[in-house]
C-alpha cells in the first residue's frame, strides 16, 4: 500500500498559523507586553463579499510606543477597479491601482506581519472582514488575530461617547474622537494617514484608561471584539 503524501502547506500560511497561539493573550497579560499591529484598508466600496482592497497600511506598537520606522503600506493591483463614489473619498484612481502589487503578494506580506500580533483599528470589524475574505481566497485560511476596536475603547473611556442603551447608537467616527481628544488628523481616508491617526488615538485612550485605573493596562481592560 502506497503511503499518502502529506499535502504541502504554503510557507505564508505556516508562518501565520505558527503565531496563532502567541497572539492569544491571557486576561492579565500586560498590554505593553503585546505586539500590536494597527491596520487600515481602503477599498472599492463597503460590501465585504464583493468590494476589493485598494490599499493597506500597518504600524507596529510595542511597549506603548509606535515604531514609525516599521510603518508599512501597500497599493494593491485590481484589474476591475473603477471610478466610483469611493474614489472621491480615498482618492485612489484606477490608474493608480493598476500600478499596485498583486493582491496575493500583499496579503501574504500582511499575514507575515500579523503572525503573533493583536490587531488594532478604528471600526476594525470591516477591515478585518475584507482581509479575511482575501486570506480565504488566496491562502485558504481565515483571520485568527484577536482585535481591539478604538471606537469601542473610546465608548468605554470617554464620557461624551459612552453607551446610552439605545439600540441605534452608532460607534463614534475617527474625526469625532480626534476632535474631542485634540488629535490632528493625518491625511484622512488614506490608509497611511488613518493608521497614523488611529495609533495616536489608541495610545491616548490607553493613557487615559491607565491613569483612571491607576495601574498598567492588561488584556482584560480592553473591550472584547469578536469576529
Amino acid at each position: 500500500m502506497w503511503p499518502f503524501k502529506k499535502k504541502a502547506v504554503d510557507p505564508v500560511v505556516e508562518e501565520y498559523l505558527a503565531g496563532r497561539s502567541r497572539s492569544k493573550p491571557g486576561s492579565r497579560t500586560p498590554i505593553d507586553n503585546l505586539r500590536l499591529v494597527v491596520l487600515d484598508a481602503e477599498t472599492t466600496g463597503l460590501v465585504v463579499e464583493s468590494d476589493k482592497i485598494l490599499s493597506l497600511a500597518a504600524a507596529e506598537v510595542e511597549g506603548g510606543r509606535m515604531h514609525l520606522a516599521k510603518m508599512r503600506s501597500w497599493l494593491v493591483y485590481q484589474s476591475k477597479a473603477c471610478a466610483n463614489d469611493a474614489v472621491a473619498v480615498h482618492g485612489i484612481t484606477p490608474a493608480e491601482t493598476a500600478r499596485g502589487d498583486p493582491e496575493r503578494q500583499v496579503i501574504g506580506d500582511v499575514m507575515r506581519l500579523l503572525s503573533g500580533a493583536v490587531l488594532v483599528g478604528h471600526h476594525i470589524g470591516f477591515d478585518a472582514a475584507v482581509l479575511d475574505v482575501a486570506m480565504r481566497k488566496h491562502f485558504k485560511t481565515r483571520l485568527y488575530n484577536p482585535m481591539i476596536d478604538t471606537a469601542l475603547l473610546a465608548m468605554g473611556e470617554l464620557e461624551a461617547f459612552r453607551r446610552t442603551g439605545y439600540a441605534n447608537q452608532r460607534p463614534p467616527g475617527l474625526e469625532e474622537l480626534c476632535a474631542h481628544c485634540g488629535i490632528p488628523m493625518m491625511e484622512r481616508h488614506t490608509a497611511e494617514g488613518d493608521v497614523f491617526t488611529t495609533t495616536e488615538l489608541f495610545l491616548v485612550l490607553c493613557a487615559r484608561r491607565r491613569k483612571r485605573l491607576g495601574r498598567p493596562l492588561e488584556w482584560r481592560d480592553m473591550p472584547a471584539h469578536r469576529h
